[in-house]
């Protein structure tokens, strides 16, 4: 590893319009440059992105209050542009006046901790993504029979599963109301992460396929899945809603469904995406993290239901035997402060 060098603490407010890429722009550069399994949720509607000038990527962030700036992810670059496009970044933003903002880098996948810790950040694990190569998938054995036992009960209870079509209007309606039920029934103490997940609409909306439950008559939940680009390219499993009333199993018999079309159509891998919160191992930390941030983080994980339903989300991606599971992280800028550790809260929702 090079020198650790400290980056320029840009300004927040520089450069209004100046990088600025389209939507339609963007899906080129990710589709061009993208090695990230969640790299299409750079492409949601609140996300702002920047793309290179002397280098060519992007870099999808956004602000949260005046000072700090919340990166997605490290710049979607070839390998060896990706430093400089972030320092490109940086630059940008100090273009104009404003207080020295601090930077976040959310989802930072491991081959890119170098380029944060060669710059001076602190950089911690945030949690663990996960991944089924669909080539060695199989439903047989014990790994899955916990997913066999639901989906065959979902079955018994006349669950189905189709493809929505994306101009059908009685689908949408359908998936509206399941939305509404699911974020009532999820109560004012739980929220969800709108940073890190995908969403129905925005740019990245003609890209995704949605598989739908139907029990009686009516949809009660649904899957929706996002193209995934690069060395174990495929699809994103991302939203998730169910219907109060939907038979137990409908989840399972959806993911499946949908992992046995895409398997048949010759995608190689469908990813559960970050489990914030879950799966930290010493090993896993690299030199430059802080054992105080760790430390915090970790509590969140044994006790911090209210935040973020860590283990029961880890449970149900371990549930399918995912063939890999990788370490994601978050860097900081001049150190960990509680305002940043905040604001990175604030722009996933955990808070």
């Amino acid at each position: 590893m090079n020198a650790r060098r400290t980056a320029p603490a840009p300004a927040v407010g520089a450069g209004v319009g100046v990088g600025v890429v389209a939507a339609g722009r963007a899906v080129e550069l990710l589709r061009a440059h993208a090695d990230h399994p969640s790299a299409v949720l750079a492409l949601n509607e609140g996300t702002s992105r920047y793309a290179g000038r002397s280098r060519e990527g992007l870099v999808a962030y956004t602000r949260r209050g005046r000072r700090d700036v919340v990166q997605f992810a490290a710049p979607f670059a070839r390998p060896e542009d990706r430093g400089g496009l972030l320092e490109e970044f940086w630059a940008h933003l100090a273009a104009g006046p404003g207080p020295a903002p601090r930077v976040t880098a959310a989802q930072v996948a491991r081959a890119d901790v170098p380029l944060y810790a060669e710059r001076g950040f602190t950089v911690n694990q945030l949690g663990c993504t996960y991944g089924i190569d669909l080539a060695r998938f199989t439903v047989r054995g014990k790994p899955l029979a916990k997913v066999r036992q639901n989906v065959n009960r979902a079955r018994r209870e006349g669950v189905t599963v189709v493809e929505a079509d994306p101009g059908d209007l009685k689908d949408r309606r359908e998936l509206d109301a399941i939305d509404a039920r699911w974020l009532a029934g999820k109560g004012r103490h739980v929220k969800e992460l709108s940073f890190l997940i995908g969403e129905r609409g925005g740019p990245a909306g003609p890209l995704r396929r949605t598989f739908l439950a139907r029990h009686q008559g009516r949809t009660v939940g649904y899957i929706s899945y996002s193209p995934v680009w690069g060395v174990r390219s495929g699809w994103l499993y991302d939203l998730t809603r169910r219907s109060p009333s939907a038979p137990v199993g409908t989840v399972e018999l959806v993911n499946l469904t949908a992992l046995a079309r895409f398997r048949e159509e010759g995608a190689g891998w469908l990813h559960l995406g970050l489990t914030p919160f879950a799966g930290f191992r010493d090993a896993h930390e690299p030199a430059c993290s802080s054992r105080g941030l760790g430390r915090a983080l970790r509590w969140v994980a044994e006790h911090g239901r209210l935040v973020y339903p860590a283990r029961s989300q880890e449970a149900f991606k371990l549930k399918w035997a995912p063939h890999v599971i990788e370490p994601e992280y978050v860097a900081f800028h001049d150190g960990v402060g509680l305002p940043a550790v905040w604001h990175l809260l604030r722009a996933t929702g955990a808070v």
